[in-house]
C-alpha cells in the first residue's frame, strides 16, 4: 500500500477514525482527524500550540470553544448535498467540544498557532463558492477558511468532482518558497465517494519523478501531499469530494502547474488580422 494513502479505522474511544498528526505524515504543519459521533456523543480537543478548523462535513452539532457556544452547527446529510458545512475555528490554546445532534462526520483540521484571534463561527456566506475547469475538468469548490478571512497557518477548502471528471488538474505544486510565484504548502486530501463502493485515482509526482506514486482511492481515505503535483481523477459512475487542508511558512496559496500540461488552460492565441 502506498505510504502516502491513511485508511479509516473503526472508532476510537473518541470517536476518531482517522488521524493524520505532522509525525505520523513526516512533516512540520498539517494535522487532520476524522471524527464519527452517535446522536447526543461529544468530541472534546484543543491543543496549546495548534489552531483548529472543526468541519462538519456531515451532520449537525452544538460546539462550545472558549466559553462560546455555537449552537446547531452545520446541518446536510451528506457532503455531496449542495450547502455549506458548519465551520468553527478554534485558536491555540482553546479547548473545544462537540456534541452530536444525530450522526455526525467531523473533521479537525490543525496548524501551528500563537492563539492569536478568537473563536468564532464560520458563517455560510463567508465560505465563496466558484466553479473551476470547463467541460470533463469542471468542479465545485466551496471556501472554508481561505486566506482573505483571519487565521494564522490554516487553509481549508472543499471540493465536489462530478463523476468521470477531473480536478487539481492541470497538474500543480506548492511545495516551493518562491516569492510571489509559489508558496511551500503540505496539504491533505479527504475523499468520499457517492455512491460509497466508488474509487477515484490520485497521482502525486515531482518533477525529477523521485516522487511518483499513482493511488488508488476509495471512500474514507486520506492522500498526503508532502511535495510535488496532486491531479485526481473521479471514475466514471461515481461522483468524488475531497477536503483539503493546506498550511505552511506563508499562509498564501501560489502554485505553479505542470509545464508539460500548462496549455490545458492557457489562454487560445489571439487570431490573426
Amino acid at each position: 500500500m502506498s505510504r502516502l494513502r491513511v485508511r479509516p479505522h473503526a472508532p476510537g474511544d473518541d470517536g476518531s477514525v482517522l488521524n493524520v498528526t505532522p509525525e505520523s505524515a513526516g512533516w512540520s504543519h498539517v494535522g487532520f482527524k476524522v471524527v464519527k459521533l452517535a446522536d447526543g456523543q461529544c468530541h472534546e480537543g484543543g491543543d496549546a500550540e495548534r489552531e483548529a478548523c472543526l468541519v462538519l462535513v456531515a451532520g449537525a452539532a452544538d460546539i462550545v470553544a472558549g466559553g462560546q457556544c455555537f449552537g446547531n452547527v452545520g446541518g446536510r446529510a451528506s457532503p455531496f448535498e449542495d450547502r455549506a458545512p458548519g465551520a468553527v475555528y478554534v485558536p491555540a490554546g482553546v479547548s473545544y467540544t462537540v456534541v452530536a445532534h444525530g450522526d455526525v462526520e467531523l473533521a479537525v483540521c490543525t496548524a501551528p498557532g500563537t492563539g492569536a484571534g478568537s473563536p468564532r463561527r464560520i458563517e455560510d456566506a463567508d465560505m465563496s463558492r466558484e466553479v473551476r475547469g470547463s467541460g470533463t475538468n469542471t468542479r465545485y469548490v466551496r471556501n472554508i477558511l481561505p486566506e482573505t478571512e483571519p487565521a494564522e497557518g490554516l487553509l481549508v477548502v472543499e471540493v465536489v468532482t462530478p463523476a468521470g471528471h477531473w480536478s487539481s488538474y492541470p497538474p500543480h505544486k506548492h511545495d516551493t518558497a518562491t516569492p510571489g510565484e509559489e508558496t511551500l504548502l503540505e496539504e491533505t486530501y479527504y475523499h468520499r465517494t457517492q455512491p460509497r463502493q466508488g474509487f477515484a485515482f490520485q497521482r502525486v509526482y515531482s518533477d525529477d519523478r523521485s516522487l511518483d506514486e499513482a493511488i488508488a482511492v476509495e471512500d474514507g481515505d486520506v492522500v498526503l501531499v508532502p511535495r510535488g503535483y496532486h491531479p485526481v481523477g473521479a471514475a466514471h459512475g461515481y461522483d468524488l469530494y475531497y477536503l483539503n487542508v493546506m498550511a505552511g511558512p506563508e499562509r498564501r496559496w501560489l502554485f505553479r502547474n505542470d509545464p508539460a500540461h500548462a496549455w490545458i488552460v492557457a489562454p487560445p492565441p489571439a487570431s490573426g488580422t
